[in-house]
């Protein structure tokens, strides 16, 4: 039996999910689909397991998926395993956009999604090893780097295989006592945000799997102590598909609570809005992004301030938390920006927030902008996280970029503010406080050196710094 080792790798800084230990789907997938062929299959997601390079370049094959933040790590641990002559197969947001620099630390990558893709390499791979009709793949032959065509996405979601989750089960773990469960019911999304990669990796269209599939697989996990995370960029995309999912699992009578996240315009339909309050949905993960109008529209939001006040008030009355997720760094933002949205998140009552910097990740049209400016400041992949300031903006210097995130996380979960939900009984607003407060001062002592660095590049220096965040790869 032929034995294969997935592997993603672990993320190269503390984030506000850093306690919530959960990996992507890919090859959990790709797991699923190879022992469905017969292969013996290692899963290794090393922010729960520990490398142990002395039993994984026994394998026939190494898989490695990675997110642009994770690259350095991945391509470490790539490099390792074929100084021990062992082939490394690659995937995922990043390597799709620059196979070309995958391809000098692994033998193939497959760029966009994968499981078709991975099913025609296997077919080659045992047989003639003809690798010319694998779609989506490229690899070097004869001193040459061939990407051959990308073939068509999935239409049928529902072949796809249920993820294997038995690695993450069994691993254990849990927060407030629950254990969380990721799920995809959909891929794609006709947004296109400037500042999204999805559209690249996924498609502009929606698509989705049958309801009867995704209730098939949620009664799996129907336990009071899971909780449901669903991995879908726009979870209630289809609002007539929504609910006629939302109606299914009611009608199952499930146990679990839910989370996902959507886009304000749902909270236009306040049936949708009850029925998810009524199936279990205990917080929704919703992109505001911004509170400058202009910011709005030059990425491509395709939402006004007066829509997300609107929709944050019928989230309440429905009493459904909200994790708001903010940006800076836009060209059209400098430090006025800033205070307003600081003042808006505190206003709107949010159970939690994340202020991200804005991060131009291959793939997407800001990334492909601020190189052709010449406003990308650093290569290590590992500082784009959306905690680390990389490109150079417009309105505000890099310091007072980096510092708008970490003062407007300071004073969003301040000790003023956790006493204002405390009086409220909001108890879980105020753990997530106490967590989140701890986790900005662990992360500002981390990164001392990039801070101070990024503290001496004036507005007109165009100077690189390059400093090295990797983490050393040990051997068991």
């Amino acid at each position: 039996m032929p034995k294969i080792v997935l592997i993603e790798p672990k993320a190269p800084d503390l984030h506000i999910y850093s306690r919530f230990k959960l990996p992507r789907l890919g090859l959990l997938i790709i797991g699923a689909l190879l022992r469905d062929r017969g292969w013996e299959v290692d899963w290794i997601f090393e922010e729960i397991r520990r490398i142990d390079f002395k039993k994984i370049v026994t394998a026939d094959m190494v898989g490695i998926s990675t997110i642009t933040s994770t690259a350095p790590r991945a391509y470490l641990i790539a490099d390792r395993v074929r100084q021990a002559g062992v082939p490394v197969l690659m995937g995922g947001p990043h390597v799709t956009f620059l196979a070309e620099e995958a391809l000098q630390h692994a033998d193939f990558v497959i760029r966009g999604e994968g499981e078709v893709a991975l099913l025609s390499f296997m077919d080659a791979w045992e047989s003639d090893r003809d690798f010319t009709r694998v779609p989506n793949l490229s690899y070097a032959s004869n001193g040459e780097t061939r990407h051959n065509a990308m073939g068509a996405v999935l239409e049928d979601l529902d072949r796809i295989p249920f993820p294997d989750l038995s690695p993450l089960l069994a691993a254990g773990g849990s927060i407030l006592g629950h254990r969380t469960i990721p799920i995809q019911t959909s891929r794609g999304c006709p947004f296109d945000c400037a500042f999204c990669s999805v559209t690249g990796m996924f498609g502009k269209r929606y698509r989705f799997r049958s309801t009867q599939n995704v209730i098939e697989e949620l009664r799996g996990y129907d336990h009071p102590k899971n909780h449901i995370f669903f991995y879908d960029d726009n979870f209630a995309a289809n609002p007539k598909r929504m609910k006629s999912l939302l109606q299914a699992m009611l009608s199952e009578h499930f146990s679990f609570t839910w989370s996902t996240q959507v886009r304000v315009d749902i909270a236009r339909d306040e049936e949708l809005v009850r029925m998810m309050r009524e199936s279990g949905c205990s917080t929704l993960y919703i992109g505001l992004e911004s509170v400058n109008p202009a910011s709005l529209e030059s990425m491509k939001k395709c939402q006004t301030l007066a829509q997300m006040e609107e929709a944050l008030r019928v989230f309440r009355r429905h009493r459904i938390p909200v994790h708001g997720m903010f940006v800076y760094g836009f060209d059209e933002d400098d430090w006025g920006t800033v205070k307003k949205t600081l003042r808006f998140a505190k206003r709107a009552r949010l159970s939690s927030t994340q202020f991200l910097i804005l991060t131009p990740l291959p793939g997407s049209e800001f990334y492909r902008k601020v190189l052709s400016e010449k406003r990308l400041l650093f290569r290590d992949w590992g500082l784009f996280d959306a905690h680390h300031v990389v490109f150079r903006p417009k309105r505000l210097s890099l310091s007072a970029l980096q510092k708008a995130q970490m003062l407007s996380h300071k004073k969003f979960y301040s000790w003023t503010q956790s006493v204002k939900k405390a009086v409220r009984f909001r108890w879980l607003d105020v753990a997530i406080a106490r967590y989140a407060r701890g986790l900005n001062r662990v992360w500002q002592r981390r990164n001392k050196a990039f801070i101070a660095a990024i503290k001496l590049m004036g507005p007109q220096k165009q100077a690189r710094i390059s400093i090295d965040f990797r983490q050393k790869i040990e051997l068991d």
